[in-house]
């Protein structure tokens, strides 16, 4: 994922990077209805770019409903698109952005610099954006500034990427109109399809905007459909009723190979599985010591797991940072040891082991929690395996009320440093703890514009989280879906890493 380089390019290629496709104006209308199956169900706060905080779900609805200044797009990770082009000063403390002219919100509402100004102000999940910039500067309608309190070599990690929801734009005015709880009821966006109907718990049901700048999309009409139940979505594509059905455990997957009118895909390669041990930072408990935390990585058979649950499509990681990030430090997994793991319980003092509490299942990964819990007893390491709605965990765990240890997921976008700026240093949303070193570490790469130096510092905190065992890494994720006959491009993977089908005006159904 390097897009370090992207900021540095010719305004020249900048530009082209972000124009429009040649045929947009000459693309056929579009026609029928595409729809999904996903595995959770959607919430409405996903229809606020505002809300985005340190998970990757929401932009499978952004990418529907909303637009960003610069995006992850196929081929490029810093893709221009509301932004025509941006330059950076001398100094790098200003990141000038030239607004696309002309366009319109859904609802007619014209776009201005105004719009990318508000937007900015009001993203709940870019805690460091707004510590490091100064000011948001509007020189006119169409070109925006803003100024950092000093060079920051990841300003456009944080804001061009999917790291934050900082660069989505919003409608100010339509906002302020009707609301933060009336926009969740009808939202109103720049991207390829507008808002029709959200039933709670059922769907959301979305239309081709013919108007949209980039083009025009293949399919009239999309719909998201909440099956938690990986039998029935599968159930679902069989008959008919979707045409994509996301997150398919193994025998349903199984089931997909075996259909010659279904297609299995895989997708996926930015989620990492971890074991995050709240309690290791108290004295009490035995997490906090490290040989514990050890002896929990080295009870988990990583291949058997990927195979039993992803059909050997998953990775097995030693990093909580995927090897493709830039600044990654490449450490291999922990082998699948149970006689030290045992071993090492018995020299903290636990040889016939503990009972560990309650072990956290990250929504809708029950499974796989469970076969984590299995190995983990296997060699006296004793949990109970806890479930719960997936808004219900997300409250619990950012306002730091679990307890015990959790089968996470890490999906931030970026590089290194964005990949650990929510869950490494001590003030992160999803951090129970830090240690003193690595803070300052990090608040160090934060402001190295040398990247030899930079990466060495990224490099030192990622090898001081190992040796600790502040995480015991599991896999990087990779998942199978099914897609059904009608389906002639459902887009998946072409944007690399992004497991959900995107861009969503590339989407296409096979004609008759």
């Amino acid at each position: 994922m390097r897009a370090r380089r992207s900021v540095g390019l010719g305004l020249l290629c900048v530009l082209l990077a972000g124009a429009p496709s040649d045929d947009a104006a000459a693309q056929a209308k579009p026609d029928g209805e595409m729809r999904w199956a996903l595995y959770v169900t959607l919430s409405p706060a996903w229809f606020d770019p505002g809300e985005v905080v340190g998970v990757l779900t929401p932009f499978w609805v952004l990418y529907a409903l909303h637009d960003a200044l610069v995006k992850p797009m196929p081929g490029n990770h810093l893709t221009p698109s509301l932004a025509e082009s941006w330059t950076v000063s001398a100094d790098r403390r200003v990141y000038e952005f030239k607004l696309r002219e002309g366009l319109r919100f859904h609802n007619g509402d014209p776009f201005t610099a105004e719009d990318v100004k508000w937007s900015f102000q009001r993203a709940k999940g870019a805690k460091l954006l707004h510590e490091k910039v100064r000011e948001v500067a509007i020189a006119d309608p169409y070109r925006v500034r803003f100024h950092l309190h000093e060079p920051w070599p990841d300003f456009m990690t944080f804001y061009g990427t999917l790291a934050t929801g900082a660069g989505w734009i919003m409608p100010k005015k339509y906002v302020e109109q009707v609301g933060t709880d009336g926009f969740k009821k009808h939202p109103v966006g720049l991207g390829p399809y507008r808002f029709v109907s959200h039933t709670p718990g059922v769907e959301l049901v979305m239309e081709a905007f013919e108007d949209y700048w980039r083009k025009v999309p293949h399919v009239k009409r999309l719909v998201y459909k909440s099956v938690p139940e990986a039998t029935t979505r599968l159930a679902m594509l069989k008959k008919g009723e979707v045409d994509l059905a996301y997150l398919l455990d193994a025998p349903q997957a199984q089931e997909v190979k075996r259909d010659p009118t279904l297609t299995l895909a895989f997708s996926g390669g930015i989620g990492t599985f971890f074991l995050d041990f709240f309690d290791q930072w108290d004295p009490k408990s035995p997490w906090h010591d490290r040989r514990v935390r050890q002896a929990a990585s080295y009870a988990m058979d990583r291949r058997s797991l990927s195979e039993a649950e992803t059909l050997g499509a998953s990775k097995p990681a030693g990093n909580i940072v995927p090897r493709n990030f830039e600044f990654a430090l490449p450490l291999e997994p922990d082998p699948y040891d149970p006689a030290k793991a045992k071993q090492l319980l018995a020299e903290a003092g636990y040889p016939n082991g503990f009972d560990a509490g309650d072990l956290h299942a990250y929504p809708p990964y029950n499974s796989t929690t469970e076969a984590v819990g299995g190995y983990l007893g296997a060699v006296g390491i004793r949990t109970k395996v806890r479930t719960m709605e997936r808004a219900a965990f997300f409250s619990a765990w950012a306002t730091k009320k679990l307890r015990g240890v959790c089968m996470c997921v890490l999906a931030l976008y970026g590089n290194a440093a964005s990949r650990m700026a929510e869950w490494v240093p001590s003030s992160g949303v999803y951090a129970y703890g830090g240690y003193p070193d690595v803070d300052a570490l990090y608040k160090q790469q934060a402001l190295e514009t040398d990247r030899r130096k930079r990466e060495a510092l990224l490099h030192k905190i990622q090898q001081l989280l190992h040796e600790r065992a502040r995480f015991a890494p599991i896999w990087d994720y990779t998942w199978p879906s099914g897609v059904g006959p009608r389906v002639a491009e459902p887009a998946l993977m072409l944007i690399n890493p992004y497991p959900w089908s995107a861009p969503l005006e590339e989407v296409r159904l096979k004609k008759n």
